[in-house]
């Protein structure tokens, strides 16, 4: 049997981790890129989420360590890029940056970074992976998984996948079989709460699942043989909010307090003192001012950082999610008593009053945060191991229409969230024209959002950050407003009003694709026969 390298990929947006299934010991391990992993004593080989353009035209960048290390990020400089995750496939509000006479897009900068990850495991393994498992977090719209489809495709790997962090967390902790456990995963960009039940499949012969990006040719080995786990996703909640938030909310802070100006050094340094709070009670960094030449001693206790994290409402955010998970639990007849374990991944759960406020619902004994940074990645190698995942849909789908009473374009669901996929049956949807000799029928689908817990991003200065949409709105990704897409049939003959003239089927697959077949209710013909949707544009 050939050796296959087996690899995962948790793209963050602070830190990036890279694991490897090790054939020999049989068990996951984290690696270290040369020149782009930072190596502190501490904290396994991750590597920094940053970019810096050196070439936009030739597509010649600097990522990871390597820019840390030059300096590169505490220059006030556009050709340097932070928490670039958090705005790939959203509707980013203010102007984009120009560089080389190119506007470089957050999708094009997520592209070069992980671009770069590839071509430098590929020089180390001297190979290509033959299965890559890829993470993305829960409340992630489908643009973001499109996008990164799109980007793995020009990789010579024979086997990619997709699998939420929440639940890759939960195997990267190794807990038991049968076990209830709530996933807290608190990164640089987002919070995700995922109640995820492990348990043993009888039905050994089920291939594995997850969100499938690519197949190459199928290789019979090892993985083949064993019984197949499952994971079962029983409810999940997530938001755009995270440790690069607080970084912000600490620049205001000492912006406010002394008077400095909002420069990618006075954040860096926000970073290094909530860091350094997480290990001790008192924190200092020291500023200097290079044209007034004044130094400044920035000094934050734990009790002032808790204050700012109030005052920015931090708590009553999570305490709106933690509600939220709960009711979903609730409904699949889980008590918050029977939740096994609470375990917590991600750089952000390591801040005390994090750990204190998860302390308000859950005994410490059943709280477990011994590997924050590389669970998610460990985990995610068990995809290739031979898992089975049943998961459900985050979102729901719906279609446009425009409301009399409100004289404004509203959406109606047509696919509720927490639909398991794939579909058992199709939704159907009847449509007619609305005037006279009408030549085709438009529709627009649209991906929903949470009504209460949206958020959109957006640029203050040169930062990019999140707020929170008002309530009652609904944050929409549409999936085909363009001409092409949104024309689901051509009427010949023309359609009139007053009957129904094309029956419209949704249906969602088993890689979470949603697909239209559109009938022709006149002459009977289809005219759209299983096309995926969400894809077009």
């Amino acid at each position: 049997m050939n050796k296959r390298l087996i690899y995962a990929i948790d793209f963050g947006t602070s830190n990036t981790v890279i694991t490897r299934w090790n054939t020999i010991t049989k068990q996951g391990e984290t690696i270290n890129l040369r020149g782009f992993s930072q190596q502190i004593a501490e904290n396994p080989p991750l590597i920094p989420s940053l970019l810096y353009v050196q070439n936009a035209k030739e597509n010649k960048t600097l990522i990871g360590q390597d820019v840390r290390d030059r300096g590169l990020d505490i220059k006030n400089d556009p050709r340097f890029f932070s928490s670039f995750k958090r705005g790939i496939g959203t509707n980013i509000q203010g102007f984009l940056p120009q560089i080389d006479n190119e506007i470089i897009t957050f999708e094009k900068v997520g592209e070069w970074f992980l671009n770069q990850i590839i071509h430098q495991l590929k020089l180390e393994i001297d190979s290509a992976p033959h299965s890559l498992v890829l993470t993305v977090p829960v409340d992630s719209f489908e643009n973001y998984r499109i996008w990164l489809n799109k980007v793995c495709q020009n990789w010579s790997v024979e086997e990619i996948r997709l699998l939420d962090e929440p639940t890759a967390a939960a195997l990267g902790y190794g807990i038991e079989n049968e076990d209830l456990l709530l996933v807290i995963d608190f990164g640089g960009g987002t919070i995700d709460l995922s109640l995820v039940k492990l348990n043993d499949s009888l039905n050994n012969q089920s291939p594995p699942q997850g969100f499938i990006l690519k197949w190459g040719q199928k290789i019979l080995g090892e993985r083949d043989t064993q019984q197949i786990k499952t994971a079962k996703v029983l409810g999940k909640i997530g938001k755009n909010l995270g440790g690069t938030d607080l970084d912000y909310w600490l620049v205001d802070y000492f912006a406010n307090t002394y008077n400095l100006p909002k420069s990618s050094l006075i954040t860096r340094l926000a970073e290094k003192l909530k860091i350094d709070l997480s290990f001790q009670e008192k924190a200092e960094e020291f500023y200097f001012n290079d044209e007034t030449l004044e130094t400044y001693d920035l000094t934050l206790t734990r009790s002032q950082f808790e204050t700012i994290l109030d005052n920015n409402n931090f708590f009553t955010q999570l305490d709106e999610l933690m509600t939220q998970i709960l009711q979903q639990s609730r409904r699949n007849g889980i008590e918050k008593e029977d939740i096994k374990k609470v375990i917590l991944v991600g750089g952000t759960v390591q801040i005390p009053a994090v750990r204190k406020w998860i302390e308000k619902y859950f005994n410490s004994d059943k709280i477990c945060c011994d590997q924050p940074f590389t669970a998610i990645a460990l985990g995610a190698l068990h995809l290739a191991q031979g898992l089975e995942i049943k998961d459900f849909l985050y979102h729901s789908y719906g279609v446009r229409y425009w409301d009399r009473r409100t004289k404004r374009h509203n959406w109606h669901s047509i696919i509720k969230k927490g639909q398991p996929y794939p579909m058992s049956k199709p939704v159907e949807l009847y449509l007619g024209a609305s005037i006279e000799n009408q030549p085709s029928i438009e529709l627009i689908i649209g991906e929903l959002g949470e009504e209460n817990l949206s958020t959109e991003v957006y640029f203050e200065g040169d930062r990019l950050v999140t707020r929170a949409v008002m309530p009652g709105e609904i944050l929409v990704q549409p999936l085909n407003d363009n001409d092409q897409g949104k024309t689901l049939a051509k009427l010949d003959p023309l359609g009139q009003p007053g009957s129904d003239r094309i029956k419209v089927q949704f249906q969602v697959d088993e890689q979470r694709f949603l697909r239209v077949t559109v009938e022709d209710l006149f002459t009977n013909e289809i005219l759209i026969n299983n096309q995926i949707l969400s894809q077009l544009s």
